[in-house]
């Protein structure tokens, strides 16, 4: 039965301390109905770290076992729907355990599955649903924001029982109507509603349906906003991790959210992932330990598959009775994977989004049916790097597609040069080039994107912006900005940065060609809107600029700060609480530093306001913690790494927060 904890119960067990102490490697597969054992052995290679690319299959399970040879390994398959063929192969492929302490652990649906796999009885745990009292706490906690809420809201018992009662004691339907009614107005008429709807979609269902019903009745009360966002977890495969940013970025993209007032589009995507997650449609996978920002998310096969089902009805994508992507005359979006024909694309005039989701070789030539379609808006290739493709080509008909919202290039190790057509894509807002280690440079026509609202060209060798950046007036996002030398006389310098007044995000990249002129000291401070800043010096020795960093003025509403590969003996200057007063979180990684400085502890008993604080790879650092705790009054989340010289560290641990060290 699906809903009742079992990957839930697995993952406590795969995260507790002390498993993650006895084993030296812990592998984690997650398997779809319609698995692929190649899959699953390029999945266990890349959590091992190994390189999986141009490696077959005859080639992985060598590879597998070397890697697990004489260590203590857990691995759990997790959502197992058939035993047939593939786990003889792959159980005899790992290293014998005599004499080592491992596990498989395997969670499926299907009892016959274990027996098929040859589990003992004895080692076969059926989870059992939740009685009456588990399952109102359960409720509880999910529907109110705390035991003090519960208590101020006791009219309420009586009906949410009766709510309780019919979800049969499993998790996932208590957890989902608890998350519905935790985005209601908390009182009895409301509530009564959503139980009579609730007890009449229970009736209409077979027996143990409470699962389905919960979330048929989640979605139906969704805001139309969240509805069209929470289809797209349709198209990615089932149990896939998903990147948290691409997703905001692909429904800004195609306009499911647009920004209001002081609220940028990107941000109040994240919190319609937020709301998502807050009504328990949508898992955390990572997050940011301080304040929860999410990093990726995943969706629980059973909610995948009313999406599935919605998305089929209300025709956001198009897919068979067996939950598989297809394609028809009216298709609007496409995840494409391997089992996609290409030449199935030719024509396909209403395709708005396209998504590339597997990282197998695909064909492409200009004979593909894919550079027929002139609608897209969406575009994201972020999973393949096209190492089989003209890239002549697929540059061409990108350039063509007028209606471009957001392309996302980003790791496609084959584009060493974006032409000069680029420029023409004037609807373009979001423009991702991240990790491409082969892109040179960018065409003088970038500046032409006057819609550009996301630049980001971190980890790419390029040497320079164009100038004429300014023009890019809607620019919130900028990310891998080069600090150039007066010597490069076509570059882009950071003074034509103060006037975008827009810029929320700034990543910058100093090296020992890098120049700060007089004029320039005060152009972060004209930044106003500007919340998130990042520093990185790699690769930087000179004096000089170190000297220069350390008299600039910062922006005066920044929220976020973080501080790479920095070589000087102390912090800047205006590192400190009075000129940093609205500064949460402080990210301080790798460099030279001796001592945070006088101008870190304040003046005149000021403080700072941070509530997160990370410091990693400060091998030299003389810091008193207390000293540092004194002066971070707010602060409730720390991470600290290799920081050999760090006294006192943690200190007062009583003190609300969590501590890493």
């Amino acid at each position: 039965m699906g809903g009742l904890g079992k990957t839930t119960i697995t993952q406590k067990i795969f995260n507790n301390r002390q498993v993650v102490d006895r084993f030296d490697k812990r592998i984690w597969v997650s398997l779809s109905q319609n698995f692929n054992e190649e899959e699953i052995m390029r999945t266990m290679l890349k959590q091992l770290g190994e390189d999986v690319n141009g490696l077959d299959m005859a080639q992985m399970l060598p590879k597998i076992k070397q890697a697990l040879e004489n260590r203590n390994y857990l691995i759990v398959f997790d959502d197992v729907w058939s035993a047939e063929g593939w786990w003889d192969r792959i159980r005899a492929g790992l290293p014998k355990r005599e004499g080592k302490s491992s596990g498989i652990i395997i969670t499926t649906r299907i009892e016959n599955v274990a027996t098929e796999i040859g589990v003992e009885k004895a080692r076969i745990h059926q989870p059992r649903i939740l009685n009456e009292e588990e399952s109102w706490a359960l409720f509880c906690k999910i529907a109110f924001a705390s035991d003090e809420e519960a208590q101020q809201h006791s009219e309420l018992e009586e009906v949410g029982k009766d709510i309780v009662k019919k979800c049969g004691g499993l998790p996932l339907a208590i957890k989902t109507i608890g998350g519905l009614l935790k985005s209601k107005t908390q009182s009895t008429e409301v509530w009564r509603r959503i139980c009579t709807n609730f007890h009449d979609a229970v009736a209409t269902r077979e027996s143990g349906s409470s699962v389905m019903a919960s979330l048929q009745l989640s979605y139906d009360e969704l805001p139309i906003r969240l509805k069209q966002c929470l289809l797209c977890f349709s198209m990615y495969p089932e149990d896939s991790e998903i990147w948290a940013e691409q997703l905001a970025r692909w429904w800004v993209g195609e306009g499911f959210v647009e920004g209001k007032g002081s609220r940028t589009a990107m941000e109040l995507a994240f919190d319609y992932l937020s709301e998502l997650i807050s009504r328990c449609l949508v898992e955390v996978v990572q997050q940011r330990g301080y304040d929860g920002r999410v990093y990726s998310c995943k969706m629980h096969d059973l909610v995948r598959d009313l999406t599935i089902k919605i998305a089929r009805e209300e025709a956001f994508c198009n897919f068979d009775e067996q939950g598989r992507q297809g394609l028809s005359a009216q298709s609007r979006r496409l995840s494409f994977t391997c089992e996609i024909d290409v030449k199935a694309l030719n024509r396909k005039s209403k395709l708005r989004t396209l998504l590339i989701m597997t990282s197998s070789p695909i064909q492409l030539n200009r004979n593909t049916g894919l550079f027929t379609i002139k609608s897209l808006r969406v575009l994201d290739f972020s999973q393949n790097r096209m190492e089989n493709i003209s890239m002549d080509d697929l540059l061409n008909w990108i350039s063509s597609l007028e209606r471009l919202a957001y392309l996302n290039l980003r790791g496609v190790s084959a584009l060493k040069e974006l032409p000069y057509s680029i420029g023409r894509l004037r609807n373009l807002q979001l423009l991702v080039l991240s990790g491409c280690n082969n892109l040179q440079k960018l065409p003088s026509s970038i500046i032409a994107l006057q819609k550009l609202t996301v630049l980001d060209i971190g980890y790419c060798p390029i040497q320079q912006i164009p100038q004429g950046i300014v023009r890019l007036s809607n620019l919130q996002e900028l990310s891998g900005f080069k600090l150039v030398g007066s010597a490069n006389k076509d570059a882009c310098r950071l003074r034509e940065l103060q006037n975008l007044f827009q810029l929320r995000i700034l990543r910058i990249n100093i090296c020992d060609e890098s120049e700060i002129e007089e004029e320039e000291l005060t152009v972060l401070l004209r930044l106003k809107q500007l919340k998130v800043l990042s520093i990185n010096a790699e690769g930087c020795e000179k004096e000089d600029i170190f000297q220069k960093l350390d008299r600039l003025s910062p922006p005066p509403h920044l929220e976020e700060l973080y501080l790479r590969h920095y070589h000087g003996t102390f912090l800047p200057q205006w590192m400190n609480p009075a000129s940093l007063c609205h500064l949460q979180y402080l990210c301080i990684e790798n460099g030279d530093l001796n001592s945070l400085g006088p101008n870190f502890e304040g003046t005149n008993g000021t403080t700072w306001k941070v509530e997160g604080l990370c410091l990693k790879f400060l091998a030299r650092l003389h810091a008193e913690w207390e000293m540092v705790q004194r002066v971070m009054p707010r602060i409730r989340y720390v991470e600290v790494s290799h920081c050999y010289m760090l006294k006192s560290f943690p200190c007062n641990i009583d003190k609300l927060g969590a501590w890493r060290k």
